[in-house]
């Protein structure tokens, strides 16, 4: 967890837009699913879960003051549905074969440097060895022929920033109003906004941004 960041956007929640003209009904569906997303691992096994929120830990840091998004979850109910990319490198295999074989592989080098699993180590640990990862640097043979550069970038990476980022919590963090279905967005100059986005803190202080943000919908 990180110290206490302060709010970009004061007052804001992007789920009071629920019933508003924001969100239409797949909007409201797909939402529904997201923040129900089951906190048991159905896809990975419980150590595999618990690798991937090391992991998630280390990439999508997240503050101490509210409820943490559940990263590592929606990456696991992504593979439970098999929900694919639609392309991969040639080098890479499809989804849940590169996350099994790259959570395997990610244990045998931390067993061979530090002799524990990578879930138990210390995060300057962590970090150096998916600071390796990213590098290439990984070549151990549960790798299987699979670069671990090639893993960290296009699944590593992009599903956890993805999971991360696809949450109302992280919405309402950005200044985010989700989908524009059916409203849309109308004002697109630099720093404009429309109505029924929120505002952003500025020098002078939250309070007015806190005042706008609280009737937004």
């Amino acid at each position: 967890m990180t110290e206490h960041r302060p709010e970009r956007y004061p007052g804001y929640d992007v789920l009071t837009k629920r019933h508003s003209p924001s969100w239409n009904d797949k909007t409201r569906e797909v939402i529904d699913e997201r923040l129900k997303t089951p906190r048991e691992p159905r896809f990975f096994n419980v150590h595999e879960l618990e690798t991937v929120r090391a992991i998630a830990a280390r990439v999508t840091p997240q503050p101490a003051h509210r409820p943490p998004i559940p990263v590592a979850e929606l990456v696991d109910h992504k593979l439970h549905i098999d929900r694919q990319d639609g392309y991969r490198a040639p080098d890479m295999p499809r989804e849940r074969e590169a996350w099994q074989r790259g959570i395997e592989a990610l244990d045998a080098e931390s067993q061979a440097a530090h002799g524990r699993a990578f879930r138990e180590l210390a995060s300057a640990e962590q970090d150096a060895l998916l600071r390796r990862m990213e590098q290439g640097e990984l070549h151990d043979s549960s790798w299987g022929g699979m670069p671990s550069k090639t893993f960290f970038n296009q699944r590593l990476l992009t599903d956890i920033v993805d999971a991360y980022w696809s949450y109302p919590t992280a919405w309402s963090e950005m200044g985010y109003g989700g989908p524009a279905s059916p409203r849309g967005y109308v004002r697109m100059g630099y720093d404009e906004r429309d109505p029924w986005e929120p505002a952003q803190a500025r020098d002078d202080g939250a309070a007015a941004a806190r005042r706008i943000n609280q009737r937004i919908r």
